[in-house]
């Protein structure tokens, strides 16, 4: 696929639009849901500690406040959904102000594997009703995308607006109910869904972004790249060759790609490609060369070297193992080098 021009129809850059966000997020491969059903009453309040793992809430009825990291309190009504692409610590609570007690203190009902009920107030007093997830991605916290994300997304009335979002939900709650075989695999399904569907409705709401993930998905030229990257991590990409990609010259790309990705293009390729590399270090039955001809690298030596760099540690210690969560950090957004 090559990039189109600025002068093409105006139905043409919807269509790359729609394919540039199918298909680059089809890259975030969810691994594991956590699930809860929280009824609050009274003067409740949750505290949320920072995870490496994406969290999301959906107020099904009631009110609740949300307050991200430092930032104002903000107010949730029936039908709003927040999702926090990078498990930002956070805080839910009946009104602004109100002392919160962190989730891992409360009393958790279990409801099967991974998924819990959570009761706070007395009865006789009116309840909220809230859904809250945990996702964790396929080596979630090494893959670029999820940087590109804003710090929370909110998404106003979801109910209303989309209203397979919540069958979605409702359809989590039943397969939490039931706890039939192969449930825990239906959850992580619904939640890719679900995930999907707040960025969807996210991005449709603010369309005048212009920056970030979403808003380089939308530009013709940025998103096209993107989804050439993706699609072939392995090719012998340089700048010069993205730019040729993009139909633009090699210093307008990169000036653009930084201003809107906020983040140069090597850095952004070189996660991408170290964030596939981890995922197939952990078969077995995959070499470390295999990887490094898959992504394009000039020798096991050079691309040892750059997974080093990026990761802290030498492939070899990747091997047939899961990434630990907790242990990964961002990469310095700095120019570096392609590999």
């Amino acid at each position: 696929m090559s990039c189109m021009h600025d002068n093409s129809s105006a139905a043409a850059p919807l269509a790359i639009e729609r394919d540039a966000f199918s298909e680059v997020l089809m890259d975030l491969r969810p691994v594991g849901v956590s699930y809860g059903r929280c009824e609050v009453r009274g003067a409740w309040g949750i505290g949320f500690e920072p995870i490496k793992a994406a969290r999301f809430h959906f107020l099904a009825h009631g009110s609740a406040w949300i307050r991200i990291e430092e930032r104002e309190w903000q107010e949730l009504r029936a039908g709003d959904a927040v999702l926090l692409p990078w498990g930002a610590p956070h805080a839910l609570a009946a009104q602004p102000g109100i002392p919160t007690q962190p989730l891992r203190e409360l009393r958790l009902e279990p409801w099967g594997e991974r998924t819990y009920k959570v009761h706070i107030g007395e009865d006789g007093a009116r309840p909220s009703l809230l859904f809250c997830g945990t996702v964790e991605f396929e080596t979630g916290a090494l893959h670029p995308l999820l940087d590109l994300m804003p710090v929370a997304l909110t998404v106003r009335a979801a109910n209303e607006k989309d209203t397979s979002l919540r069958a979605l939900l409702d359809a989590m709650a039943e397969e939490v109910t039931a706890q039939r075989v192969g449930a825990a695999t239906v959850l992580t399904r619904l939640a890719d869904a679900v995930v999907v569907k707040l960025l969807r409705a996210w991005h449709e709401d603010h369309r005048d972004e212009p920056s970030g993930l979403l808003a380089a998905l939308r530009d013709p030229r940025i998103g096209c790249v993107l989804v050439a990257i993706h699609r072939r991590p392995g090719d012998r990409w340089t700048v010069e060759s993205m730019a040729a990609e993009a139909h633009l010259s090699r210093s307008a790309f990169a000036e653009r790609f930084s201003a809107i990705v906020g983040r140069p293009v090597a850095s952004y390729l070189a996660q991408l490609r170290m964030h596939l590399a981890s995922q197939w270090l952990r078969d077995p039955h995959t070499t470390i060369a295999d990887v490094a001809t898959r992504l394009g690298y000039e020798s096991e030596a050079s691309f040892s070297r750059a997974f080093k760099r990026l990761q802290g540690i030498p492939p070899s210690e990747r091997r047939g193992s899961a990434v630990p969560l907790a242990a990964v950090s961002r990469e310095p957004q700095s120019q570096g080098r392609l590999r």
